[in-house]
């Protein structure tokens, strides 16, 4: 226990100031936890990543103290209970002792039993006199009480004392309980007996004492760092579970700091993403293992206030514990070089935009083992810098963003049942920034539901100003030209393809690419990889975040109050305005306008006509009013000629252009023309030269009206030509000369009767629904043809040279009669033929990934199909009796850089007998598990999804031991063995009830899982699968078994112990209306990877 901290002995100082003298070498590794001496009613303020007010919600709570010290104040008050409370305040931590010690009542005081419950741990020095105070044995029954309901930590210390004394009660402890037993409820002593007895149990520190024993001064180190390292554990796993989704990269960075080789960490990303938490929570985890150690906060905004000169200063006079003045640019040879060559520190650098700051800051001059972590908008400056790893700090996934919303939108883990869909709507809003979760979540906390409606609807109109602020120190660090260019993108090239972004950007700015490059160093945007159609190359497209969207856009309201001086015009609404009323000025570079928003224009020839330097029109239809209204226009020509375009036009995209041609318009600058569905009847004179130098691609889909392609003999740079549906054209002008055009599409050119002469260089030729009646022999001269598409042509006749085309990969012979194919094709579309593939004719398709066989009614054997295929559809083969696969190894798979989905759908394929069915199941299995291994090896992101449907209605013991017949299910999780991370790999399987023919476009599966731990913890997981062909309407009958994988159902294990698990299964109808239906049986299979 204790005695009073006033009193004063000559033993007591002189032992205090020996304590003090032995630790002063010691001084510097105090922890980076602060903590503060107050009354016990005080509130601990809480860590600032989380509001104070939810504190208490959560398992691991934030405590007052560190350290509860139990001990008998007349046996080691002026001793050793005097230096162990003097070495652990000196190492930084809140200890709570007693320091009146009073034997005050007969029950622990209310305020002891708060301070104890208020403590991560408790310290009992067992003396030999221990036993004889009340209050002492009282607290002890008080903290093992807590130990074992609240997982207190308890270490004893048993000083001059036998522990085995302690466990059976012997010796002084003997009588000092038969004492208590005289004049105590017997009730009361047997609690104290029970609880002193299981503190002898437990491991701790015997300090015998005498000159055999180690001096006291060394077990008070030892029992010091133990305690350190136990907080250090507990305030670290709590301050994990409080800074929502940090624990993986936390991880991650830690391997890095571990590694000799990586000295400097650089840490990457947009601003508002998480970079200065994550370095401060692995700064205060690992920095006490270094001799000295300094995080140097918002780096460039404080060389731009006080100076790069002073900054250094502060910075080594935090770093060599004296003050430092150094006069010369550099700190060069000398004395506080060799002192920082002597020590091995741990160094943060926080928000940083220059890479000479490193070399200002002497940080080369480290000694070895020292870690120096930057953190930086611009990946650029950290490879310039020397950064020997560069980690992007990624964006929280929607579980965790939807956590970290709801802790300061609701002060709690999860969102108010009557708010889940609108915390949902932010959520996505917020696409992953901690910045903006946080600033939207406190915005709206305690408001209305009405209030919120009301957040909602301005999400898209106006930037948050909070946001907006700190995003913006992003764009003013950019010259005019990235200035320029990220307000093209924020305003019309987002989602945009990257290849065409830098064409038509090269043209309006010299140094565009450089420029877009820049751009992403700068994480102002990003590169996604999209697919539009299954079949169709994989295209890289500009994203940004939708706040640097806003942002740029509050950019260009603020040029000028009038909208028709705004460079950039994109609201529906203001560009309607300038349309209507003629405002166009020659200060507008660039309109975009989605017509489905807006009423019924007509518009004159001279609209664009003060438009001088306008370089961008994107008129367009969005979403589902496009698909329901295709044929509607907006926008109507006052008369039937045309329109006068700016010379400065690089972009036109016009859906339903109104006007019969483009005559009026010098396209000398233009770089992409695209006019789907328009009216004209043909492009300009045939008898006028147009200069096309500039023009990349052209396209006129669904242009019914047009007659004839002008010749395009000057469009040297064309590399695309796309006249899809113009169902009046009847030839297309003379292509040997386009030296760069690869793609030829002509789907639904009726008149054309005739297979294209085209360069021998081309890729792609789309001629489905064409008149063509035959593939000639000369087909085997495109020896670069890679995709070629035929579906539904009149093709009757298919030369065999087709199979000496080597690049061929994908080839479209829907409706068909083939008989011979090319040599190794990785994606074949043989839908609604009467193909059949005797033997093992399959196996020769090595690259084999894609398969579309649906409806091929003859086909009764499918045999050794390549292990890998990624994508089979064989939907309503009423024939097909046999599938098997290879036994080839899965190496293809392993080691494939490609993240496509695995969809593998046998539906309605009723005549399969049971051992293909087994095969098809046992393929899919295997497929997760070489997914999972790949993932292992690189966890660098999720593994792909995949999908797999076949007729049944029983679900395999073998495979799915988990096992329910509704749409639910609960199951007990095994418990980690050893002491290393696991992962949990889940596997769903489903059966759904089609008794009634459903025909839609989508069918989607979904699952949502709960993982619960002891204590309460739990995690909520979701994951969908779209379970149909793309843009094709299937037809389920009877029951059906669906086999699910998804990244989602990969988490890592943190002690959890239960795992529930609710099913759906929907119907999407066109107009994106969901039908719910009924989930039969369900089965999850469940493996543990270390």
């Amino acid at each position: 226990m204790a005695a009073s901290s006033s009193s004063s002995s000559p033993q007591r100082d002189t032992c205090l100031n020996f304590i003090t003298h032995l630790l002063e070498t010691l001084k510097h590794t105090i922890m980076n936890i602060f903590f503060h001496e107050q009354d016990l009613e005080d509130a601990e303020q809480p860590s600032q990543a989380l509001p104070q007010t939810i504190v208490s919600s959560y398992s691991s709570r934030q405590l007052k103290h560190q350290v509860f010290l139990s001990f008998r104040g007349e046996d080691t008050r002026l001793n050793f209970t005097a230096h162990l409370l003097k070495a652990l305040k000196d190492k930084g931590m809140n200890v709570f002792f007693d320091e009146e010690k009073l034997e005050k009542g007969e029950q622990l005081s209310s305020a002891l039993s708060q301070a104890i419950a208020a403590s991560n741990l408790s310290i009992i020095v067992l003396s030999v006199d221990y036993a004889s105070s009340k209050s002492c044995l009282a607290e002890v029954s008080d903290i093992m009480d807590r130990k074992d309901t609240q997982g207190h930590i308890v270490l004893p210390i048993f000083y001059h004392v036998d522990p085995s004394n302690v466990r059976n009660i012997g010796g002084s402890f003997k009588t000092s309980f038969e004492d208590h037993e005289l004049k105590r409820p017997i009730d009361e002593v047997k609690r104290w007996k029970a609880a002193f007895v299981e503190v002898g149990k437990l491991k701790g520190w015997h300090i015998i004492g005498g000159k055999f024993d180690r001096p006291e001064t060394e077990y008070i180190k030892d029992i010091v760092e133990y305690v350190i390292k136990k907080l250090m554990n507990n305030y670290f796993r709590n301050a994990s579970e409080e800074l929502v989704g940090i624990d993986d990269q936390k991880k991650m960075i830690l391997g890095l700091i571990e590694q000799e080789d990586t000295r400097i960490i650089g840490l990457w990303g947009m601003g508002g993403i998480g970079k200065t938490t994550l370095a401060d929570v692995v700064y205060k985890e690992v920095s006490q293992k270094f001799e000295d150690s300094c995080f140097l906060h918002n780096v460039s905004e404080k060389i731009e206030k006080q100076g790069m000169e002073s900054l250094r200063d502060d910075f080594l006079t935090e770093l060599l514990k004296q003050e430092i003045h150094i006069r010369t640019p550099s700190i060069g040879q000398g004395f506080i070089q060799e002192r920082l060559n002597n020590k091995k520190v741990i160094v943060v650098l926080d928000d940083v935009n220059d890479s000479d700051l490193m070399n200002d800051l002497g940080v080369q001059h480290f000694g070895e083992g020292s870690k120096i972590i930057i953190t930086s908008r611009d990946k650029q400056v950290l490879k310039n810098g020397g950064a020997n790893k560069i980690h992007e700090v990624v964006k929280l996934n929607e579980n965790d963003s939807l956590q970290l919303f709801s802790i300061f939108a609701f002060r709690q883990l999860n969102p108010a049942i009557d708010f889940l869909n609108l915390s949902y709507k932010f959520v996505r809003y917020a696409q992953g920034s901690p910045l903006a979760l946080k600033v939207l979540g406190s915005r709206l906390y305690t408001k209305s539901k009405r209030d919120w409606e009301s957040e909602v609807d301005k999400l898209k109109e106006y930037a948050q100003p909070k946001i907006s602020q700190i995003l913006k120190r992003s764009f003013d660090g950019l010259d005019e030209l990235e200035k320029s260019v990220f307000l093209d993108i924020a305003c019309f090239f987002k989602n945009e393809s990257k290849e065409d972004a830098e064409e038509i950007l090269s043209r309006c700015y010299r140094g565009a690419v450089s420029g877009i490059s820049n751009l992403l160093d700068k994480c102002l945007i990003d590169i996604i990889t999209a697919i539009p159609f299954i079949g169709i190359d994989y295209c890289e497209c500009i994203s940004m975040h939708d706040m640097l969207e806003e942002m740029g856009k509050d950019i260009v309201r603020q040029e000028a109050k009038e909208l028709w001086k705004h460079s950039r015009l994109w609201n529906p609404k203001d560009v309607y305005q300038v349309l209507r009323y003629n405002k166009g000025t020659d200060l507008i570079q660039g309109l975009k306008l989605d017509m489905s928003q807006i009423d019924n224009l007509q518009l004159c020839p001279t609209v664009f006509y003060n438009m001088y330097n306008l370089r961008v029109i994107l008129f367009y239809f969005s979403g589902w009013k496009f698909w329901k209204k295709c044929s509607e226009k907006k926008l109507f020509a006052d008369q039937d000629d045309s329109v006068s375009f700016p010379d400065e036009l690089r972009y036109l995209f016009w859906d339903y252009y109104p006007f019969k041609s483009l005559s009026s318009f010098n396209p000398i600058n233009l770089v992409v023309l695209r006019l789907p569905h328009g009216d004209m009847e043909f492009l300009w004179n045939e008898d006028s030269y147009q200069n096309l130098v500039n023009l990349r691609e052209i396209d006129l889909t669904q242009c019914k009206n047009l007659r004839k392609i002008p010749n395009l003999l000057s469009a040297i740079n064309l590399k695309s030509l796309c006249c899809n549906g113009c169902e009046s054209l009847v030839q297309h002008p003379c292509l040997d000369h386009l030296a760069y055009l690869k793609t030829l599409e002509l789907e639904g050119c009726h008149n054309f009767k005739k297979f294209p002469e085209v360069p021998n260089h081309f890729s792609i030729l789309e001629l489905d629904e064409t008149g063509i009646e035959e593939v000639p022999d000369s087909v085997e001269h495109l020896t670069r043809l890679e995709q070629l598409c035929l579906r539904k042509s009149g093709v009757k006749k298919v030369s065999s040279n087709i199979s000496k085309l080597g690049f061929l990969r994908s080839l479209y012979l829907s409706h068909c009669p083939i008989t011979e194919f090319p040599k190794n094709p990785s994606e074949l579309y043989l839908s609604e033929t009467q193909t059949e593939f005797p033997g093992n004719s399959i196996l020769k398709f090595r690259s084999l990934e894609f398969m579309h066989i649906d409806h091929c009614n003859n086909l009764k054997f499918l045999s050794e199909l390549p292990p890998y295929l990624r994508y089979l559809l064989a939907h309503d083969c009423s024939s097909l009796e046999k599938v098997s696969f290879t036994n080839q190894n899965l190496y293809e798979l392993e080691s494939s850089d490609d993240s496509h989905e695995f969809f593998m759908l046998f539906s309605n394929c009723f005549n399969l007998n049971q051992d293909s069915i087994n095969n098809i199941e046992a393929n899919a299995m295997i497929k997760i598990g070489s997914l999972v291994k790949k993932w292992e090896k690189e966890s660098d992101c999720d593994p792909p999804s995949l999908v797999c449907c076949f007729p049944g209605n029983e679900i395999s013991a073998n495979t799915f031991e988990y096992q329910s017949m509704s749409s639910s299910l609960i199951l007990r999780l095994s418990p980690n063995g050893c002491s290393g991370r696991r992962y949990l790999v889940f596997v769903i399987c489903l059966v759904a009830d089609f008794a009634h023919d459903h025909k839609y476009e989508d069918l989607i599966c979904s699952c949502e899982c709960q993982l619960t731990a002891n204590g309460g913890h739990y995690e909520k997981l979701k994951s969908e699968w779209f379970c149909s062909p793309e843009f094709e309407l299937v037809q389920y009958m009877g029951d059906h078994v669906f086999i699910l994988f998804s990244g989602a159902m990969v988490k890592n294990d943190e002690g959890y112990q239960e795992a529930s698990f609710e099913f759906h299964i929907k119907k999407l109808d066109l107009s994106g209306e969901e039908e719910p239906m009924k989930v039969e049986k369900c089965g999850v299979h469940v493996s543990y990877v270390a």
